[in-house]
């Protein structure tokens, strides 16, 4: 028997506008996780947290946002990824409402939580909808370009935005800004963008052990590295990655022994998927870890107002916004790997270049070496991430979407865990080599610790003394800078060519592969309301 066959169906306007409402969420999920950066003082002056509520505050959104994205991107598989966007927006607009009130730290803490599980429905729902919503070939990587864009752009915008709320309203504001956002997606989501899900009796029943599993083993993996970040390798650090890695082996080893596994196991056997996944690690391993240095640096060496930091930033997102359409363009004739490659040499020049920067105020290094890693991983992220969801089966595209998405958690944090611990071995290293000796003990521990520390301390010291510990932290810090560059660039360098050597093969644009009428039984897929 011949299975009928059919050609891709083309996206039309309402698919385009579409796009747009799904950058909202993911707008609005990658600022928050850099939102609280310039906020943290206001809200340590008004609710009075501990250092350690502090950190939980930062960090409790994206702990909670990483370990329920392979859970959340298999429920919207199931029971529809448009009625789970719409879901997870409810929640992340009142989080955000109950943020922006918050009495004490604890709320906020369980605010920033929830927000989380809002945040971790939002983001493999919009990109396994563009998958499901541009099937055509051109058309998707022309969208990923999009989401891709939307993703870097909001990380970007945070810091910009917490910066101009907070010179004009009180802290809560920062998360406020969410609400008007979350407001238009549920206004238009509905008439805008399709439903998709698995068709009745393929999802089969919700496995809580897989669930379990993965939470327990990204959550691990994640807290590890944030705690080597914080004080340093330790034991418990350690035991609780080697804890994580073994609860991710055993749901690999889980998902190939179920009926209906949350992954689909043939993704796992797909050695361009699981080197694809790699390199989207890399890229985010890249972007993150590029900017833990990069606002210190401007604040602490070039003495910049945290907004003035902020509106610095900005330049890179700018340019990555403006360029990497045009990757779509050049994705039609040149194979991915090769677009890829390029996008992390480029990478590699951006490091290389932040190996330059000084103690003085020259702009153009750091903005030139901001843009180059910035662009360079957008570039490779936009193909790597089509040639991910490309590969998998359209019914599944909320579990893959999810995998990729955790991958990128897990390489941001690596990203900060390893160029930070760097950064931090060598600046207390210089600082020890060039600190005054006329500056008394406790003043020379706390200058030790961080860059900030010392501006901190020097304050409470003689002139000539605070002075001269300042002016060692900056040229300590400026060291670090350019050690934990070098590894960058080794990072972005080893990408590419692993890149090339595994994923040379795929072609620029495969033919469209037949869609048979078997396969298209397995999802359903309801239109919008008009």
């Amino acid at each position: 028997m011949t299975h009928a066959t059919q050609t891709p169906r083309l996206a039309g306007r309402r698919e385009w506008i579409g796009l747009a409402v799904l950058a909202l969420p993911l707008l609005l999920v990658s600022m928050d996780m850099t939102v609280l950066y310039f906020a943290i003082p206001s809200i340590a002056s008004a609710l009075q947290p501990s250092g350690t509520q502090q950190l939980w505050m930062i960090d409790m959104y994206g702990f909670v946002l990483a370990g329920l994205l392979i859970t959340m991107g298999n429920v919207g598989d199931r029971i529809g990824r448009r009625r789970l966007l719409m879901i997870g927006s409810a929640i992340f607009g009142l989080a955000s409402v109950t943020a922006a009130f918050a009495t004490d730290p604890t709320m906020l803490i369980v605010a920033r939580a929830v927000q989380g599980i809002g945040g971790a429905t939002l983001m493999p729902s919009t990109l396994a909808l563009v998958r499901n919503m541009f099937q055509d070939e051109k058309q998707r990587r022309s969208a990923i370009a999009v989401w891709s864009t939307a993703l870097s752009a909001g990380a970007g915008l945070g810091p910009v935005v917490s910066g101009l709320l907070l010179n004009n309203f009180w802290w809560g504001s920062v998360f406020l800004i969410n609400v008007p956002a979350i407001v238009l997606l549920l206004v238009l989501c509905p008439v805008l963008i399709p439903e998709f899900r698995l068709a009745r009796g393929e999802a089969g029943r919700f496995d809580i052990a897989s669930c379990v599993l993965s939470l327990g083993g990204v959550l691990s993996v994640i807290w590890g590295l944030k705690e080597i970040t914080v004080n340093g390798f330790g034991v418990l650090p350690a035991v609780a990655i080697a804890v994580g890695l073994v609860l991710g082996y055993v749901f690999v080893r889980r998902q190939k022994t179920l009926s209906h596994p949350m992954i689909n196991p043939e993704l796992f056997r797909n050695r361009d998927f699981g080197a694809s996944l790699t390199v989207s690690l890399a890229c985010f391993f890249c972007m993150i870890g590029s900017g833990i240095f990069t606002t210190q640096y401007l604040m602490e060496v070039l003495h910049m107002s945290p907004l003035e930091a902020a509106l610095w930033t900005l330049v890179s997102p700018v340019v990555v916004t403006i360029a990497v359409p045009f990757v779509t363009v050049v994705a039609r004739t040149v194979r991915p790997a090769y677009i890829i490659a390029a996008g992390f040499l480029v990478g590699t020049v951006g490091f290389l270049v932040m190996t330059q920067v000084g103690t003085d105020r020259n702009m153009f290094v750091v903005v030139a070496g901001t843009i180059g890693v910035g662009l360079g991983v957008a570039v490779a992220l936009t193909c790597i991430t089509d040639m991910v969801v490309g590969a998998a089966p359209a019914e599944h595209a909320g579990s893959a979407g999810a995998l990729v998405q955790t991958g990128q958690e897990l390489g941001g944090a690596l990203g900060i865990a390893v160029l930070g611990s760097i950064g931090a071995a060598v600046y207390s290293a210089n600082f020890d080599a060039t600190a005054p000796h006329n500056v008394p003990a406790a003043a020379l521990d706390a200058a030790r610790q961080t860059v900030a520390g010392a501006s901190e301390v020097a304050h409470q010291l003689p002139a000539a003394q605070g002075n001269a510990l300042v002016a060692a932290a900056q040229e300590a810090f400026t060291g670090a800078v350019h050690i934990a560059s070098l590894s960058g660039a080794a990072v972005a360098l080893g990408t590419a060519i692993f890149t090339i050597a595994l994923l040379r093969r795929i072609k620029p644009t495969p033919p469209q592969s037949a869609v048979k009428d078997d396969n298209q039984a397995k999802e359903v897929r309801e239109p919008a309301a008009v």
